[in-house]
């Protein structure tokens, strides 16, 4: 709920604190940064304290960065409280991910609960959206995240009296502080210069934080191989179903986060939809999302999970392909119908891929197994924000810029350039002629830069759908044991 209310939030926030384009794309992308940054320290740290202390911990974090970011005064307070909020958010997942390992041991049930999980996004996806344009309807943008304060509430309350506690009791209590830095880094470092790379094209700068999260990765990852208690379990990588299912869900994640955001843009700049209205018209997807989350573990165990996820990675393919062929006219029906195939087609792939994983690992590793699955999760999730987003934002400045009308003077033009919101601000003080002319440009810019992420989206789904079909074959993935980490002789290991 707290990273897709923003998408709705966003025209508000441009409107009140006047971020810059670059300030916005942090607001939006910071949250999802740190969660990824923070996911593989907290799914550790949580088989070594205690998956429900860390849960409850992160509940009490999470609401007060909430409040924080509800009263912030300016951009700068707003992405450091969306950075803390990210921090407290990376405690939440591996812990419930990791106590839903322990409390159902049996693989079919643990299959259905892991998909009953991932359907709990999606509820909160939809969730959001709808209460969040309410709320924006009646008051300040701030709101939004007051959302997850009673919820927090609710886990504070009730998580002591109905989870019960799991660690890993033969793993030492401290982190290396060093490794936790070196993860950090790695990831920021990387997805940073990804998006500079493709907002601003080439520089030295975004090439130089691509090299230093590259070396800052390799140094970890030696680290790791050296020390008694590593941070990252390296023989979780070494398990070729593993990585296979680990890179499907992150390149699938990538494309639908960038297309979802832009979707949401689309339907109130284009389609002249208010945020509520936004938010309902995101609910046929989502509920076809839950049913297709649902019933796949019951494909998967007839079929094979390797068939199932490639099947719906290449469904949710032809959803953006009708994106593309359909922006330019501007029609709801045809953007409710693309992005709802889109997205029936991916949302049961995340509940394949994650149990997955998490059915790879020990026990006693559930925490950390889990913290890796959701950092690809989340990694993709920031990362398709920002790359999609700022291809998308590239190609709208750059099409702006050329169907702008003669009649508009450059500073109004700079400023139509720097946020979608702040371009359409610009259209309502210029009546008349000079007016319609720059809304109907808008229209067109932001059209072209959806087609454009749609195209990069399509590849991304497609190219998943390959790695699946290729990768996970394996039909006894969902309903066989987890067994050793690494162990060669395992059964599953010789099938593959």
């Amino acid at each position: 709920m707290d990273l897709t209310v923003l998408h709705l939030a966003a025209p508000a926030v441009s409107a009140d604190l006047r971020p810059s384009g670059g300030q916005l794309l942090w607001i939006l992308d910071i949250y999802g940064f740190l969660v990824a940054g923070s996911l593989i320290t907290m799914g550790t740290l949580g088989d070594r304290i205690g998956r429900r202390r860390l849960l409850l911990l992160g509940a009490g974090a999470f609401i007060v960065a909430s409040l924080m970011a509800a009263f912030a005064p300016s951009a700068e307070l707003l992405i450091l409280a969306r950075a803390l909020l990210g921090v407290a958010g990376a405690t939440l997942m591996p812990s419930t991910l990791a106590l839903l390992t322990g409390m159902f041991p049996d693989p079919v049930q643990r299959s259905f609960a892991i998909a009953g999980w991932m359907t709990c996004f999606t509820v909160g996806e939809a969730i959001g959206p709808l209460v969040g344009g309410i709320l924006l309807e009646w008051f300040w943008w701030g709101s939004v995240f007051v959302i997850g304060v009673p919820v927090m509430l609710l886990l504070l309350v009730t998580g002591p009296l109905l989870l019960p506690e799991h660690r890993d009791t033969a793993a030492p209590g401290r982190l290396d502080p060093l490794s936790v830095g070196l993860s950090l880094v790695a990831a920021l470092s990387i997805v940073y210069g990804a998006k500079q790379l493709a907002g601003t094209g080439l520089g030295w700068f975004p090439l130089l934080s691509i090299l230093v999260g590259s070396l800052s990765g390799v140094v970890f990852v030696r680290r790791q191989r050296t020390l008694s208690a590593p941070l990252l379990d390296l023989g979780l990588l070494k398990l070729a179903g593993f990585r296979a299912a680990l890179g499907t869900q992150t390149l699938a994640v990538c494309a639908v986060a960038g297309s979802q955001l832009l979707v949401i843009q689309y339907f109130q700049a284009v389609l002249g939809l208010s945020p509520l209205a936004a938010g309902l018209w995101t609910v046929p997807s989502v509920v076809l999302g839950i049913g297709a989350t649902l019933l796949a573990p019951r494909l998967a165990r007839r079929l094979g999970p390797g068939v199932v996820i490639s099947t719906g990675l290449f469904t949710a393919a032809v959803g953006a392909a009708m994106i593309v062929l359909t922006a330019h006219q501007a029609s709801l029906a045809w953007t409710v119908s693309s992005f709802s195939i889109l997205y029936t087609g991916v949302t049961p792939t995340l509940a394949l891929t994650t149990d997955h994983m998490v059915g790879a690992a020990p026990p006693a590793r559930a925490g950390a197994a889990s913290g890796l699955s959701q950092s690809g999760a989340e990694l993709g999730l920031a990362a398709g924000m920002a790359l999609l987003g700022s291809v998308a934002m590239a190609v709208y400045q750059a099409r702006l810029a050329t169907s702008a009308p003669a009649g508009l003077d450059h500073r109004s033009l700079l400023e139509s350039q720097e946020t979608v919101g702040g371009a359409l601000d610009v259209a309502e003080r210029h009546p008349g002629e000079v007016g319609n002319a720059l809304r109907a440009a808008i229209d067109l810019a932001v059209s072209h830069g959806l087609q454009t992420a749609a195209v990069l989206a399509m590849a991304g789904f497609l190219g998943a759908a390959l790695l699946a079909a290729i990768s996970l074959r394996d039909r006894g993935t969902s309903t066989a044991g987890p067994g050793p980490v690494g162990n060669p002789d395992h059964p599953k290991e010789l099938r593959r």
